[in-house]
């Protein structure tokens, strides 16, 4: 099938020039590319059911009789509406058709037909809008519906499909070793591919998928250990010595064991392996991450290297800073700050003595990795919260150095499978464990008309001095009728908090008033603070305990997680309250969730089972391959490719085996349309 993706899909009977341009838009260009374009959707004529069975939402086929011809009148704007009656033995349902000027022609009145659609209620009882048909004699199969674009449309390419699956060789080169067919009972390339364009009966279609499924993820798993191992360069940071215990033994409090286990499972990788420590510190809000990333730059420090340590926010790194330098202040170790809002001239100063190795820490915004901004020796470069930089802002702090150790941290608990794909050039650790002492923050599910008990609530606690997060989900007012945080924030200066200060933050606002409004909560000036999701990540203001959040349910369970990670970092009893209106049983169950547990990686899983990876890929900024029929939020097919995986490395010769060059070829191609290196 190789050669498939050396022949043009121009050679295809009826595939012109201007055909493969449209061809080309879908991301077609070769015979092999269009038979590896599978189908979106599938429209299934082979079992129909019987009309007294539907129900307004399902998506089935029926097989009726028109009762009486299709009748079509004018409705405003001009348009064309239809509307017929077909029946079987067991009732009677209407078929609704738009701007078809020909339906009448078409549906002919006493004739039985198949129907498929989408079943809706409407004022006279279910009607099915625009369903697809074909007469009962002619058509019982399994239709495939293809991503189309203008002037291409779904048969089109069916069409092309027919045409370049007659173009298979007898014998397909099949990627996947036989050994592990066997084992998954995986159907053949050859079946899958035929299957999944057009499948006689359901069960064709699911064997079909599952091997598909199971190759894309094999494929995508293996590339990325590959992509990793590319990249095991020799490190010219070497350290003879750790300095853990010395640093933990500055700070107030002691560390927890899953601190000093991934601490420790760092400080083996910079000082047993040759190639750069590439880790990530995965760890629940409040877990300690910054205080083990704080003594990995101690060690690292102490061993004659200088460290970066880079963050999101100008309002977190200063947050950071005042950490270590009030850790490290007696150390002798020299901590400095560097962001937007240093001066033209302490920058270049600052610059100078990195340059010569004056300032052992610099902490800052990604004001670290601008041009010019030289190191003297940097051995480990630290990056917080990772989802908020892409991996060109990473790879570009570590190009600061002659192969630094690497860090990168994020409180975004990802489920640990999903996470070796995220990150699949990192190695992982996890701090699965809360410091001693930590209070739960109560959670609690509203509804809207208890706004005003939840003010007075408010207020008693801003009369003792501590503050306040309102969120909401939008900045401005909109149709959807959700809370907005300029109109709320208005209403709340002007009349419910008036006697109190309010300021309002949100991600339109520049970014030196965002950070001035950040320096005024956490330094008290403001009580309550109405914000967007701006304020998520990172801020440490131990005096806030209580978080309300409007609309709770337009939310993910990770990020109303964070959200509520906000409050509860002081010694006072913290609540959140999640205001929603919502109806539908399984949002209601979805926020109860959030009030019954405050594990992050419980709530991680059941966002990735409730709205698929997207929260944790957010905009595609890791750089990895698109997946044509693969869903990352299928774990149970993501764990077995994991396993398989690993049975192919075990083996002697691993991926480079003979029996494995199909494989490789394909781990190329996948990889290929990101530009990734190291794959041949």
């Amino acid at each position: 099938m190789s050669s498939l993706f050396e022949k043009s899909i121009s050679t295809l009977y009826g595939v012109g020039e201007k055909r493969s341009a449209l061809f080309s838009r879908l991301g077609i260009t070769t015979v092999g590319e269009l038979l590896r374009f599978y189908p979106r959707t599938y429209e299934d004529f082979t079992t129909p059911v019987d009309i007294n069975t539907l129900k307004a939402g399902d998506i089935s086929c029926i097989k009726a009789t028109l009762e009486s011809p299709v009748v079509s009148t004018r409705i405003s704007g001009g348009r064309l509406i239809a509307h017929g009656r077909v029946f079987d033995q067991t009732g009677f349902i209407t078929i609704t058709f738009f701007n078809n000027k020909y339906i009448d022609k078409m549906l002919v009145s006493g004739r039985e037909y198949r129907f498929y659609g989408r079943v809706s209620s409407s004022r006279g009882g279910l009607e099915m809008v625009s369903p697809t048909f074909s007469d009962v004699e002619k058509d019982s199969s399994i239709h495939p519906i293809y991503h189309a674009t203008s002037g291409l449309t779904s048969a089109n390419i069916e069409s092309a499909v027919k045409q370049a699956l007659r173009l298979l060789p007898n014998e397909v080169g099949e990627p996947i070793p036989k050994f592990i067919l066997d084992k998954y009972d995986l159907a053949s390339l050859d079946f899958a591919i035929r299957k999944i364009h057009f499948p006689e009966n359901s069960d064709e279609l699911q064997r079909a998928m599952e091997r598909l499924v199971f190759e894309e993820l094999l494929v995508l798993s293996l590339g990325l250990r590959r992509l990793k191992s590319s990249k095991r360069e020799e490190t010219s940071v070497k350290l003879e010595k750790d300095y853990t215990d010395e640093f933990y033994s500055l700070l107030p409090f002691k560390p927890t064991k899953a601190q000093l286990r991934v601490t420790a499972e760092c400080i083996s990788d910079m000082i047993h392996a040759t190639s750069p420590m590439n880790r990530l510190i995965q760890g629940d809000v409040g877990s300690g991450k910054t205080a083990v990333a704080a003594a990995l730059c101690y060690t690292v420090i102490k061993n004659g290297w200088q460290a970066a340590f880079m963050a999101p926010t100008e309002i977190l790194a200063q947050q950071h800073y005042e950490f270590l330098s009030r850790t490290l202040e007696n150390t002798g170790i020299r901590v400095e700050l560097l962001s937007g809002s240093v001066t033209p001239a302490k920058k270049r100063r600052l610059y100078q003595q990195l340059a010569d190795g004056d300032i052992d820490l610099i902490v800052g915004t990604n004001a670290i990795i601008s041009e010019g901004l030289e190191f003297h020796a940097l051995g480990l470069a630290v990056t917080d919260e990772q989802h908020r930089f892409g991996v060109r802002q990473r790879a570009k702090l570590s190009s600061k150095g002659e192969k630094p150790h690497t860090l990168v941290m994020s409180a975004t608990p990802i489920p640990r499978t999903l996470a070796l794909i995220i990150y699949g050039d990192l190695d992982i650790s996890v701090i699965d464990e809360l410091p001693p002492g930590r209070k739960k923050v109560s959670t609690y599910l509203m509804r809207s008309q208890k706004r005003a008990a939840m003010y007075g609530f408010i207020k008693d606690y801003l009369d003792k001095g501590f503050q306040a997060f309102i969120v909401c989900p939008t900045v401005e007012e909109n149709e959807l009728n959700i809370a907005s945080a300029t109109e709320y924030y208005e209403k709340l200066r002007d009349k419910d908090f008036k006697n109190y200060t309010v300021g309002l933050l949100h991600g339109k606002m520049k970014t030196k008033d965002k950070d001035e409004i950040m320096r005024q909560f956490v330094s008290g000036e403001i009580q309550l603070l109405v914000s967007t999701t701006v304020i998520e990540v990172g801020v440490d203001v131990p005096n806030a305990v209580i978080m309300a959040v409007e609309n709770a349910e337009r939310f993910g369970f990770s990020q109303l997680h964070q959200l509520r990670g906000r409050v509860g970092r002081g010694g006072e009893k913290s609540f959140c309250f999640l205001i929603s209106d919502a109806k539908g049983e399984d949002t209601l169950k979805r926020l109860k969730t959030m009030c019954r547990t405050s594990n992050g990686f419980e709530i991680a899983d059941m966002d990735l089972k409730l709205r698929g990876p997207g929260d944790f890929f957010g905009s595609r900024q890791h750089g990895l391959p698109e997946l044509h029929i693969a869903d990352l939020a299928n774990m149970e097919a993501l764990t077995l490719a994991q396993k398989a995986a690993d049975e192919i490395e075990h083996r002697p010769q691993g991926l480079m085996s003979d029996d494995c060059r199909y494989l490789r070829a394909e781990i190329r191609r996948l990889f290929g349309r990101v530009g990734a290196e190291g794959m041949n």
